[in-house]
């Protein structure tokens, strides 16, 4: 955003204050200046000229000889400006006095750092006091001046006073200032609302621009009827009609201000709705009325597959996300981004639609987005307008009209305005402001920076109320801040924070985290780290089945390639490629793990990530080695109690007779098992490999680190052995099971110390050896006492298809 000092100081009378003091000023006031530029740098002793005769120069001819009066004297000047000519006088130039300095060169380019100093001298023999120039000299373009000769000498209007300074008649003795606008101030966004600002830094009175009413006798709605019907897109619609349009060039103060906009002067028409859109940041758009069909403006969102010429004379592919503006008949705009080709302003426009709106700048936003085109209007338009701001904008524009002539303003106004948006009310709590900011500012003051900022107040309900332009000001929060600024951030006491000091600690979840660290390093285990995004291939690289909820994933919207183009769904893909690296630069015996995090789909914005700790081998060890890790992991942090194993795990990349899935009290936590060697040769892993993996937030619930001791057994333990002939699809943890469940409280443990597979065990049998420990805590037991145990074990293990080995 920038603004004209001289603009500003329109509406602030009184403001005085150096360049600089006012970008320290207004910065401190929560108005950040990114940075400033004086148009009249590097221009000195420039004034207004009347050419009074022209002669040819004796030995050049391109070059003339000029008498110019200067106001105190007349000078000779030599130039070799194409549009003088010789025997021309009378016009009045801009003409840079012996000693003077000028920003730059004819030729437009880059600007010297300190001008150019211009000083008398000879051109072909003839003395020359001076220099006759052009805008770019000035260092400014002449785009901004119409009319101006872009390879000659810039000529001043007939009100330009001979001898008074030329730089501020032209307006170039002002300063534009570059400001940082957060998009939450949307009313800075304006050159009244720099000036409200402006006027509240420096306590001066802030006068807005005086709006007249206009319009002759004739009604509105007689040219034009207006309808919404997507009012949730659009908050306010107003309209105004123009006849007898008289297209000409804006007055020279128009001109001067969208030239510090950085806003090139096009016809009065154009110039009246770039310059309301700059003073009171409120968009506007013109359609000639003859192009609009039944005379009637039909607000609604676009079909899906329609298409639409804009004004840069581009087709636009639309669906029903966007709003358009329609006649009766088509479209002929698109809401708030740009107006189309089918309605454009000629010169030959007779009557013409003037439109101001309020819409919905998230729909905006998107929209200019979805049909590939952002201008300064959607720019304003996304930040969410003052639906208020929509009228008084439509009130200035026809009062500059009627001002410069363009036109006749049609009385009354189409003012669609379903839902008031009313002024918000925040309670007054100046106590809890002093407290948030650590100040001691009284009340009074606080009033008075409310004054100042058009906050009104409620002395009956103790409430500030909110001018709708401010539409940050939410809670008691935001008008601390603004107590904040005025008060001054400089002015505020440093103090020590307030309250009891805690002590800091991780949380639950990163100590488990860190306790599996701990276990897998302790066990040798190096730690890895792999990407969270791959390819699709490797769901067959792992041979999952094609209906497999893991195929379900996050696709990302702009990858590096097809490799890195999903979240991961499982973890196994970077351990097994890290074990490949590994074994193929001949390493041994590697051990690796990692606490991966993967990501599962959920239907909603953001997907479950989960962390899961995988471990992963090859070299020594085996299905039982990663076993003990992983239950030496779990034990440590509280899962003691016994853990299930199912081999029927149904993980198509383990091997199919050496894999398990693991539970704790009916939850699943995780599997482990030996890659399938399939999938291992897949990846070039030549040797056994074994992988395990932990769902972490399974495991955090259940995990206790609360651990509770028990004295030491004061009475004996007694063991009985037990060999047992059983299937070999038998699973050893249903013996273990049966034991568990029967042998009640006096069974301490049992210890699986024999299994052998022979010529002397029949076929299709395996045998197995328990030892099974037995105590109790207040006496020592005799075979009464065990023998029953015993029994029920027997009886159940038989019923099981367990036979005693003889």
């Amino acid at each position: 955003m920038n603004t004209s000092l001289n603009w500003i100081k329109a509406m602030v009378p009184g403001l005085e204050c150096t360049d600089q003091e006012f970008r320290d000023a207004m910065t401190l006031s929560g108005t950040k200046v990114e940075g400033f530029e004086r148009y009249n740098k590097n221009l000195e002793k420039i004034v207004v000229g009347q050419i009074e005769s022209v002669e040819a120069h004796p030995d050049a001819s391109k070059l003339v000889v000029c008498q110019v009066n200067v106001g105190s004297e007349t000078v000779q000047i030599v130039t070799g400006a194409p549009n003088v000519k010789v025997g021309s006088s009378g016009q009045k130039v801009i003409v840079v006095l012996d000693g003077g300095k000028v920003a730059g060169g004819h030729d437009g380019g880059a600007l010297p750092e300190n001008g150019i100093k211009i000083k008398k001298g000879k051109l072909r023999g003839v003395e020359s006091f001076g220099m006759m120039c052009s805008m770019e000299e000035l260092g400014v373009s002449s785009e901004f001046f119409p009319g101006a000769d872009p390879d000659g000498i810039y000529f001043l209007g007939d009100d330009a006073e001979v001898g008074s300074s030329a730089i501020e008649y032209l307006g170039l003795d002002d300063v534009v200032y570059e400001y940082e606008i957060t998009n939450n101030r949307v009313d800075c966004y304006s050159v009244i609302g720099i000036a409200r600002e402006a006027a509240a830094t420096f306590k001066k009175e802030f006068k807005a621009p005086v709006v007249t009413k206009t319009g002759n006798d004739e009604d509105v709605n007689d040219y034009i009827k207006v309808e919404v019907k997507d009012s949730d897109l659009c908050k306010r619609y107003t309209a105004r009609v123009v006849k007898d349009i008289k297209l000409a060039p804006s007055p020279e103060w128009m001109r001067r201000r969208l030239m510090t906009a950085g806003i090139r002067p096009i016809n009065n028409i154009v110039d009246i709705t770039n310059y309301v859109m700059e003073e009171y940041g409120q968009p506007m758009h013109a359609y000639d009325l003859e192009t609009i069909e039944d005379r009637k403006i039909v607000v609604a969102r676009a079909k899906d597959g329609e298409k639409f010429v804009t004004l840069d004379g581009q087709e636009r592919n639309l669906d029903s996300e966007v709003l358009m503006i329609n006649d009766g008949k088509k479209a002929i705009g698109i809401a708030g981004i740009m107006g189309g080709e089918n309605s454009m302003i000629t010169d030959n426009v007779k009557t013409m639609l003037f439109e101001a709106a309020t819409f919905d700048g998230t729909n905006i936003r998107k929209s200019a987005k979805r049909v590939g085109l952002r201008t300064d209007a959607s720019g304003k338009f996304e930040k969410g307008l003052d639906p208020e701001n929509a009228m008084a904008a439509m009130d200035r524009a026809c009062q500059l009209i009627e001002e410069l002539g363009a036109g006749v303003v049609v009385g009354g106004a189409i003012d669609i305005y379903p839902v008031k948006n009313e002024r918000k009310r925040i309670t007054f709590e100046p106590e809890k402001i002093n407290a948030l900011l650590g100040t001691n500012v009284s009340t009074d003051d606080m009033m008075t920076y409310f004054k100042r900022l058009e906050i009104e107040y409620d002395k009956d309900s103790n409430e500030l109320i909110i001018p709708t332009f401010r539409q940050d000001l939410l809670r008691n929060a935001d008008i601390a801040e603004e107590v904040a600024r005025f008060f001054g951030y400089d002015n505020i006491p440093t103090t020590l924070p307030h309250g009891a000091t805690t002590m800091g600690k991780i949380s639950f979840k990163q100590e488990v985290e860190l306790e599996a660290a701990r276990i897998a390093k302790f066990a040798g285990f190096s730690e890895a780290m792999t990407y969270s995004f791959e390819s699709p291939k490797v769901f067959d690289k792992l041979m999952l089945d094609a209906d497999d909820k893991l195929r379900k994933t996050i696709v990302i919207s702009n990858p590096l390639g097809e490799d890195f183009s999903i979240m991961r769904t499982l973890p196994l893909n970077g351990m097994l490629n890290s074990l490949s690296t590994n074994y193929n630069r001949r390493n041994k015996n590697v051990k690796l793990f990692e606490l991966a995090k993967v990501y599962i789909p959920t239907g909603e914005e953001l997907p479950d990530e989960r962390v899961q700790f995988t471990l992963g081998f090859f070299g020594d060890g085996d299905f039982f080695t990663m076993k003990g890790v992983v239950e030496e992991f779990l034990d440590e942090i509280g899962i003691s109690n016994k853990l299930t194993y199912n081999a029927d795990a149904k993980k198509n990349f383990l091997h199919p007779g050496r894999q398990a899935e693991i539970s704790y009290e009916g939850k699943v936590l995780g599997y482990l098992g030996e890659v399938h060697p399939k999938v291992a040769d897949t990846y070039g892993i030549g040797d056994r490999a074994y992988v395990a993996v932990l769902d972490m937030p399974v495991v955090t619930e259940l995990a206790n680190f609360d651990i509770k001791y028990t004295g030491i057994a004061k009475f004996p333990a007694v063991t009985r052995d037990l060999s047992m002939v059983m299937p070999k699809t038998m699973p050893v943890g249903d013996v273990e099971a049966i034991i568990a469940k029967r042998g009640g409280k006096l069974v301490e443990s049992y210890n699986l110390f024999d299994i052998y597979e022979g010529s002397q065990i029949k076929e299709g049998f395996k045998s197995v050896a328990y030892s099974i420990a037995f105590r109790a805590n207040d006496r020592t037991l005799e075979d009464k006492d065990i023998t029953p145990v015993m029994d029920n074990i027997l009886k159940d293990l038989s019923a099981a298809g367990v036979e005693l080995r003889a």
